[in-house]
């Protein structure tokens, strides 16, 4: 039996760039697409134990039943289905494997404490993950996606986690499916959604991690897209930064080393910038810095604050090195979906440990900035939210419009 328990979309006010809707009718693409009121439901006669929600380990848990959408050249989007969770049976020669024509998002749901389950931002996550898709034939409606993920979401109301360390999360994934040796557009494709209760997303829990630069460890290509092939290329310079005794790598772009990316997160800088003015900074989205939704939310709450100075800019290891020297940084922090927001406290690069300043285990901004979030994903912080898609038990409207809330 599927839980009657209210689910909401919600989203956060917008300035600027970004909005959470994809097209000036709201959420609805005019494309040929796959259609919720098709689902088909088939639910697992068999349930796995509840997880110990005080022990969760990243990523390693999943729920009993996923989503799956197939797409051919010929016959276009089949029903989408909600079944038991299991193996796929894939094709030895298929292009996902050979190729890595593969990519995923990653979001989360939570519930509030007055036990209604919300998506945070899911048609932001949406709109990038069907960019990430241009590179691949089969176009998708990215409302009628977000009310199949909804729709499975509510099969597994159960697990969801009432916790502000633990979320739900969902991992969106397309694979091409083409039964050939030949590098080109797949003709067959899988997009399918599994489910993972989580905990905090590194394994010393909420505390400043350590990062290793090196000017040779960089990332380039299509580092805007959330393809398999970015983060398969990542793993063995994970590998010589914990060899160096470090939990995760910085980025460097370019010879003047460019700081880019904190491991899979997105990073940011608070410091008196050369001209003494308090700013948090975050490298510019140039084609080789992810989206995240993280990110824009970031922005979008420390420009409404209107406390101190928020921009894009290129950042480099000499800008940090000589703010560090100085004394004018008073924070970093990278941003992501699994974790939040993750304090950096140390950063190895050519040879010389450099040190940030971290006020106990959490510094002042990056605490500010999870608590606040963290009152948007759980408690449902009126301060923040612009739009409220209310989401029944049965049916999701996706052109309702909201009022607009002000504080």
């Amino acid at each position: 039996i599927i839980s009657s328990t209210t689910i909401i979309l919600f989203t956060m006010s917008s300035q600027g760039s970004g909005k959470d809707v994809s097209t000036s009718s709201g959420m609805e693409d005019s494309i040929h697409s796959f259609k919720a009121a098709d689902l088909v439901i088939e639910l697992s006669q068999t349930h796995k134990a509840k997880p110990d929600l005080t022990n969760l380990v990243f990523g390693t848990v999943f729920s009993d039943h996923m989503l799956t959408i197939e797409w051919t050249n010929a016959g276009g989007w089949q029903k989408p289905h909600i079944k038991p969770f299991g193996n796929l049976s894939l094709h030895p020669a298929r292009s996902a494997m050979l190729y890595a024509v593969q990519l995923f998002e990653g979001m989360k749901a939570y519930r509030g404490a007055d036990d209604k389950v919300r998506l945070f931002r899911p048609m932001l996550n949406m709109n990038h993950m069907a960019k990430s898709a241009e590179g691949l034939p089969a176009a998708f409606d990215r409302a009628e996606l977000v009310e199949c993920i909804r729709r499975l979401v509510q099969v597994y109301l159960e697990w969801l986690p009432q916790s502000d360390s633990a979320s739900l999360y969902i991992r969106p994934n397309s694979l091409g499916t083409e039964r050939s040796l030949g590098v080109k557009k797949p003709s067959r494709a899988l997009l399918y959604v599994i489910l993972s209760p989580v905990g905090p997303f590194f394994s010393t829990g909420a505390k400043p991690v350590s990062l290793w630069a090196d000017s040779k460890i960089h990332q380039r290509g299509t580092g805007d897209c959330k393809m398999g092939g970015n983060y398969g290329a990542s793993i063995y310079a994970q590998h010589e930064a914990v060899d160096y005794g470090c939990q995760q790598v910085l980025w460097l772009y370019g010879d003047d080393h460019q700081i880019t990316e904190v491991g899979t997160m997105n990073m940011f800088l608070f410091w008196n910038n050369e001209k003494g003015e308090e700013e948090l900074a975050t490298p510019p989205l140039d084609g080789i810095i992810l989206p995240g939704i993280t990110r824009q939310s970031i922005l979008e709450l420390t420009r409404k604050w209107g406390e101190f100075k928020v921009c894009e800019r290129y950042l480099t290891m000499a800008d940090l090195c000589c703010a560090l020297k100085e004394g004018r940084v008073k924070e970093m922090f990278g941003s992501v979906t699994a974790c939040v927001v993750s304090p950096v406290g140390r950063i190895l690069y050519q040879g010389e440990n450099l040190h940030i300043p971290c006020q106990e285990d959490f510094p002042q901004l990056a605490s500010r900035l999870m608590k606040e979030l963290n009152d948007v994903q759980v408690r449902w912080s009126q301060t923040l939210i612009q739009c409220l898609f209310h989401v029944g038990s049965t049916s999701f409207n996706s052109t309702r419009v909201c009022p607009v809330r002000h504080v």
